[in-house]
């Protein structure tokens, strides 16, 4: 694993997962609302449109780290089939905090996920492009996002779970 991200990130750039979302936001503005100007007419990304530097990335979505997701999301796919779990079942640690019912478990996801993604907006990156990709290339920004990462994940798990999460 060490060794394809390393590969990924010397041959291609960086890894990150944050921006293909950004595009694909902008593929689909584009495709319900062309008043956007992010494509012009010839499919050149215009400069003073809506999405400004990731105008480009909609005109070649794979090349903008778009094809990455979508390969998390079929190799999350596989894993899940060769695991034979199904999303409908809590894991043990949610069972014993939740219950079995699927709602708060699917509402506590998709919550979670959004204030992810608007936080890695926010900062300008996602987690994987601070924390792995920082690190990897020894950045101080890497390391400092992933201690203050930690220190926010721990307790909230705690806090969330209780002690016995692990278990």
């Amino acid at each position: 694993m060490a060794a394809v991200f390393l590969a990924a990130g010397v041959l291609v750039k960086p890894i990150g997962v944050s921006t293909p979302f950004v595009v694909v936001v902008g593929i689909l503005g584009d495709l319900l609302q062309p008043e956007l100007e992010v494509v012009d007419d010839q499919g050149v990304a215009t400069a003073g449109g809506y999405l400004g530097k990731y105008a480009g990335a909609v005109v070649n979505p794979l090349n903008d780290g778009l094809l990455f997701v979508l390969a998390m999301v079929v190799g999350g796919w596989i894993a899940r089939l060769i695991q034979g779990t199904t999303p409908t079942e809590p894991p043990p640690f949610h069972r014993a905090r939740f219950g079995e019912r699927q709602g708060p478990r699917l509402a506590l996801a998709f919550l979670g996920g959004i204030a992810v993604l608007f936080g890695a907006r926010l900062a300008g990156g996602c987690t994987s492009g601070h924390m792995m990709s920082g690190m990897m290339r020894t950045a101080l920004s890497g390391y400092l996002f992933t201690a203050a990462a930690f220190a926010a994940v721990l307790p909230t798990a705690i806090w969330l779970y209780g002690k016995g999460a692990n278990e």
